[in-house]
């Protein structure tokens, strides 16, 4: 089975959360409706900024354990290096 790595956050240099998924478009959708995960909503984190599709959903989980433990500043090159204006990846997937 596939997967997806990903983050989201509320605005550009906003708060940070980085996830993983077999659905990147439900998941998406869970994150808008403020269903996603209580750290998400909390911070109202829903802007999809950056998207890493897997083969495997094993080597999604391990990338996203991976991510976790960096430093804010990587999280943020990652994201600025294939979206640096932080646009919203959401309104690109097939929903």
């Amino acid at each position: 089975m596939a997967g997806y790595t990903y983050i989201i956050t509320n605005r550009k240099n906003g708060a940070l959360y980085t996830g993983v998924t077999s659905e990147m478009s439900r998941r998406a959708l869970e994150h808008r409706d403020g269903a996603g995960s209580k750290f998400a909503a909390k911070y109202g984190l829903y802007r999809l900024v950056y998207v890493e599709f897997h083969d495997e959903i094993d080597n999604a989980i391990l990338r996203e354990k991976r991510i976790k433990k960096w430093r804010r500043a990587w999280k943020i090159a990652l994201i600025e290096e294939s979206n640096p204006n932080w646009r919203d990846l959401f309104y690109e997937l097939n929903c």
